[in-house]
């Protein structure tokens, strides 16, 4: 075990001085809608929480699939500066920016209007669809700021600079939580606006964070060596190409994961508003828990770009099985924690006993597929540093559409365990991808590391 830790422990120290101000700044996405959960759900009432879970599990999709593409120039970036090629990570930022900003009105346009005009069809409570609409208006518009705002942190990240984006994401969250609070409650002279309260909230919290993050790249000192190829009209095909080559399939990838979880809370939804709204609960903490698991792994995606770009595929290999046993550790602890808070940790978010009963039990099962979920999104990480994207992406498809979501329907909707058999499908899912990307893992670096020695042992005879 000490020899373990001495053999791994400098990377440990390099991939956690990187990953923790990530996990933070990620963590800014799911406290956007956990404090709209938890505003609604106290201030507002159960019907409310449930148009929020229902409008959030579909919105999520489209979010994670903006997300993903903005991640598309974090291992170029990283790749690059491992090489000090600075004047491409320049001109990568130039079309990541009209990439992203494209995106975000697509994403808008299909979530408003497709995702938007699908809610009437899924068999929820008329009372929730009501509340649901305006509510999703206002998600889908702020979609388009966030990705702007994705393209500059990913581009800081891939370059090292993490700690910007985290106190950008912490303040905008501070500002998310008083706006939301005012504007529901109908605080300083403004009439109450209820759920949509919580949508103007998030839309300028996003925009207020894009301008701020932009104006940071810009004028910071660390970039300008990286900004002299900088234009907002210098567009290239083959940068474009590039970009969608790896953010496409990352955007997948997510898409995957989260729609299943999405697909979850209708399935859900078609047992009762209750037990709707007890998914949002549960779903929320466990989401917290998530994005922390995915700041590690942006990180070691970083770090696995940097070495990719080295052919430092050794070091690549060490950093890579650091980030598992950091994030092995993190999720561990975090399942102790759901079960031993299992009856109190809902409260966070809402009064309601009956709401609070559901979740309670759901809580039990995300304690099971912590490690699970943890590891699963640092195979993503690691293979996307290195540019291995597409088998992770059909890896992801079977895990959750072919195993995770067919056996939650099974398990709840047609034998009966309710919510609770939804989420044991989930858990399934999650450990399907977990093994097999571990494996991919395994078998891509060792072939790397194999052809690498091959070629010095060439170069030597």
């Amino acid at each position: 075990m000490l020899s373990s830790f001495t053999q791994y422990r400098s990377h440990y120290r390099h991939n956690l001085k990187l990953a923790i101000p990530v996990v933070i700044s990620q963590l800014g996405h799911t406290l956007v809608q956990l404090s709209d959960s938890v505003i609604v759900g106290h201030f507002v009432g159960t019907i409310s929480l449930a148009a929020v879970s229902l409008v959030n599990s579909v919105f999520v999709v489209g979010m994670v699939m903006g997300l993903g593409i903005s991640y598309g120039i974090t291992p170029l970036i990283a790749q690059n500066n491992g090489q000090q090629n600075h004047a491409e990570c320049g001109r990568l930022l130039s079309n990541s920016l009209f990439i992203n900003l494209i995106s975000g009105i697509l994403l808008f346009v299909a979530m408003y209007f497709g995702a938007g005009n699908l809610l009437g069809h899924l068999k929820q409570s008329p009372e929730v669809l009501k509340q649901a609409r305006p509510f999703m208006l206002l998600l889908s518009v702020s979609i388009i700021p966030m990705l702007i705002f994705g393209t500059f942190k990913q581009f800081a990240e891939g370059l090292g600079f993490t700690k910007q984006a985290m106190s950008i994401s912490i303040w905008g969250n501070l500002l998310n939580i008083c706006l939301g609070v005012i504007f529901v409650k109908g605080l300083f002279g403004i009439r109450p606006m209820g759920i949509s309260g919580v949508g103007y909230a998030t839309l300028i919290d996003r925009t207020i964070m894009a301008i701020v993050m932009g104006i940071y790249v810009f004028r910071s000192k660390h970039f300008k060596a990286y900004l002299q190829t900088f234009k907002f009209t210098l567009i290239d095909r083959t940068r474009c190409l590039n970009l969608i080559k790896i953010g496409a399939p990352v955007a997948m990838q997510y898409t995957f994961e989260v729609s299943a979880f999405s697909a979850a809370a209708v399935l859900v939804g078609q047992i009762g508003a209750v037990e709707q709204a007890a998914h949002q609960v549960a779903i929320n903490l466990a989401s917290l828990t998530y994005m922390m698991a995915s700041g590690v792994s942006a990180a070691a995606a970083i770090r696995s770009g940097n070495y990719f770009g080295a052919k430092s595929y050794a070091d690549l290999r060490a950093s890579a099985i650091a980030s598992y046993h950091i994030v092995l550790v993190f999720m561990t602890i975090t399942a102790l924690i759901f079960v031993a808070g299992n009856e109190w940790l809902p409260w966070i978010v809402t009064s309601d006993v009956r709401v609070i009963s559901v979740a309670s039990g759901l809580l039990i099962i995300a304690a099971l597929f912590q490690v699970f979920d943890g590891t699963q999104v640092i195979g993503l990480g690691i293979l996307r540093g290195m540019g291995d994207v597409n088998v992770p992406t059909l890896i992801t498809f079977l895990a959750y559409w072919v195993v995770g979501l067919p056996l939650g329907y099974v398990l709840g909707l047609k034998l009966g365990l309710g919510a609770e058999g939804v989420w044991y499908g989930l858990v399934a899912g999650l450990a399907v991808a977990s093994v097999l990307l571990y494996l991919r893992f395994i078998k891509t670096t060792k072939k790397h590391l194999e052809n690498y020695i091959f070629d010095d042992a060439m170069k030597i005879s």
